[in-house]
This record gives C-alpha cells, sequence and structure tokens, in this order.
C-alpha cells in the first residue's frame, strides 16, 4: 500500500503482484523503505531496527539468481527504450536520462562482488546478532553487552556503521527500485466502480506483472485481490469497532492500473 496525491485528492494505492519476482521486488523495496526511515534517525532503538531490517533484507534477497534476474531485466528495459529513439513522439531528453539510470545502476549492480550481502554474513559478531534477534527479547543487554556497548556510542558513529554494512545491498536496491518505478510507469489508471462492493474482469490470458488499485483516502473501503492470467476479483472490505473485516455492499468508486513491462 501508498499514497500519492492525484488531481489535488490523496489516493491510497494498493499494489498486487503476478508473479513470484515481482512479489519479492516489492517486499524488498518495504524493507528499504524501512531501513532508509530508521537508519536517518538518532536513537539507538531506532538503529536496532535499521540494522534489523538488514538481516531482513538478506533473508529477502538470499535468491542466488536475484542478481542476474535484475540485470537481465534491466538489460531488456534498455533494449526496449532505445527502439524509441527513432519515434518522433518521443522526448529525447528524457529518454536519454533513463538510459543513463539504466546504464549507472546495471554498472554498478554488474560490478558488485560476491553474494549479495556476504560481507555481513562473514562478520561474526553481526551474527550473532543476528542469531539473537530472531529470538522474542533476545538482543537484551545481558545477552549481547557487547552490542549494547556499541548502541552506547554516538548517533553519527551508529550511522556510519550501518551504512558500511548496508553498502553492498545498496547496488540491489537501486536496481529493484528502478525496475519496479518503470514498471509503475508502463500501465495507466482507468476508472472503474465495484457494484456492490465487487468486480470482476477477465484478463483473456494477457500476462500482467502487477496490479495497483487507487482508492480515495476518504473511503472505509478496503480491496481484497485476487487474480490470475485469466479473470481479475476484487471484493471490498470495511473494518468495524474490533477492526474485522466484514463484506462492503456499497458501490465502490476506484482506479484500476493492469502493469506490464
Amino acid at each position: 500500500m501508498d499514497t500519492h496525491i492525484q488531481r489535488n485528492v490523496i489516493l491510497i494505492v494498493y499494489e498486487y503482484p503476478f508473479n513470484e519476482r515481482i512479489r519479492t521486488l516489492l517486499r524488498l523495496e518495504d524493507l528499504y523503505q524501512k531501513f532508509k526511515f530508521f537508519v536517518g534517525q538518532e536513537h539507538p532503538l531506532q538503529h536496532h531496527v535499521a540494522l534489523s531490517t538488514i538481516f531482513d533484507m538478506l533473508e529477502v534477497a538470499g535468491r542466488a539468481d536475484l542478481k542476474s534476474d535484475l540485470l537481465q531485466e534491466l538489460e531488456r528495459q534498455k533494449q526496449t527504450l532505445m527502439a524509441y529513439r527513432s519515434n518522433p513522439a518521443v522526448a529525447t531528453e528524457a529518454l536519454d536520462a533513463v538510459l543513463g539510470e539504466l546504464d549507472a545502476v546495471s554498472g554498478a549492480l554488474a560490478g558488485a562482488q560476491g553474494k549479495t550481502g556476504q560481507n555481513v554474513r562473514d562478520n561474526e559478531w553481526l551474527m550473532s546478532i543476528r542469531g539473537r534477534t530472531v529470538m522474542p527479547g533476545g538482543a537484551c543487554k545481558f545477552d549481547l553487552p557487547s552490542y549494547y556497548a556499541w548502541q552506547r556510542r554516538s548517533s553519527e558513529q551508529r550511522h556510519a556503521d550501518i551504512m558500511g554494512w548496508f553498502t553492498p545491498l545498496a547496488p540491489v536496491c537501486d536496481a529493484l527500485s528502478l525496475v519496479l518505478r518503470l514498471l509503475r510507469d508502463s500501465g495507466s489508471p482507468v476508472r472503474m466502480v465495484a457494484n456492490a462492493g465487487s468486480y470482476q474482469q477477465m484478463l483473456q490470458g494477457k500476462v500482467y506483472q502487477m496490479l495497483r488499485l487507487s482508492l480515495d483516502d476518504t473511503s472505509s473501503a478496503i480491496p481484497e485481490i485476487s487474480a490470475n492470467k485469466y479473470m481479475l476479483w476484487v471484493r471490498f472490505t470495511t473494518q468495524g469497532g474490533d477492526l474485522k473485516p466484514k463484506p462492503l455492499e456499497d458501490d465502490v468508486p476506484f482506479e484500476l492500473t493492469l502493469c506490464n513491462f
């Protein structure tokens, strides 16, 4: 879920991945956004969350083929965009800017040595912390006195350490951010209405990578989405006082964007 402002209306954006590859990228993006927020703070507890988020990113990015998948996708996007050079309707400067970004991100990712996050895995001290943080309350000061001592360092020192541990992950995060941005830009929103809180659309076997559903932030509707290559189904719910979702029977206007490279 995300939020953005469109035509002076604040929209809540829900996203649904159609395959495991996009699901992995969205999970990594979510962790990356959390990391950027918490590492920019100053309190030791906030830096603890930033470090724990790096551990989570290693779990998600552990697939051996993630780096090669991203490199292949970046190259495919580059070749697709280069084909537009001869199109007079395309803004050359904007196209060249995206191509330059693709080259820079691809170069940095290709130049990253070894398995993603191997520097963290090779650090025995970090691995001892990682092993304790998976246990509820496992990072208490009596369990990890050396970690507690590190947390007592200045916020500037902690920030520098965390960014040093994160640096080898940066090319992957930059690559997935660019891939997802291009994917989101590939679709055009269409206004729809879910009659009595339900919406169905036949996809006729056309392959999509991701669905984006936008709602006015004043709406109480919450989408529950399921889809395959043949059919898309959205059922809207709402939350009562106990926050448990219950079916919504009202008509729900929304914007639907089907994204595919």
